[in-house]
């Protein structure tokens, strides 16, 4: 299949805009692969936040930044990703080069234990506001459970309504696949 899957294709999307030395949010950081990823990317001369509510996902996941030797230039942060914008430093307002969220619950958690539409909104309103020109934001909607399906309702609601004069939205999907498979969408500060 020469269609990139929608992991990949979200990665090349951070990929093609981040570059080392940048300033970088993820904002679900689960089990610390994007973090270990926006890492590598923004290198020494960068830096990450990642956010997440659960004490069980920072553990992971800075346990695995150490095994990489990248937790030098990353900071997790135990709170709801509606508080980007109070919990990054002024200084790197308008300068964040780009974002990941992936929605849902911990992978290996509790499945109770979920992303909400109401701080997904307010955290994608948040980071608009923090982002540089041309940065991105990549949200990663898996919506095969309950509250799945109403957060991706409301987050495509919000996103649709965004002025296309402050960013562009990218809604990445397969259609003919069966069980509900995650889709993108991303979005580009104007």
């Amino acid at each position: 299949m020469k269609l990139q899957r929608i992991l990949p294709f979200a990665k090349t999307l951070l990929q093609s805009t981040i570059t080392k030395g940048d300033i970088v949010v993820d904002a679900t950081i689960g089990n610390g692969h994007d973090t270990l990823f926006l890492a590598n990317l923004v290198g020494e001369t960068g830096h990450v936040y990642g956010f997440d509510i659960q004490e069980q996902a920072i553990v992971k996941t800075r346990e695995k930044l150490r095994e990489e030797n990248v937790d030098g230039y990353v900071t997790l942060i135990n709170q709801g990703h509606q508080h980007v914008h109070s919990a990054i430093p002024e200084e790197y307002h308008g300068s964040i080069g780009g974002a990941i969220f992936n929605l849902g619950y911990l992978p290996g958690g509790d499945p109770s234990i979920v992303t909400l539409p109401e701080t997904t909104k307010a955290a994608i309103e948040g980071l608009l506001s923090l982002l540089k020109p041309e940065g991105i934001i990549v949200v990663v909607i898996y919506h095969g459970h309950q509250e799945g399906k109403l957060e991706r309702d409301e987050i495509m609601e919000f996103v649709k309504a965004i002025d296309p004069r402050k960013a562009h939205v990218l809604h990445y999907q397969f259609i003919n696949k069966q069980n509900n498979p995650p889709y993108i969408i991303a979005i580009e500060k104007c």
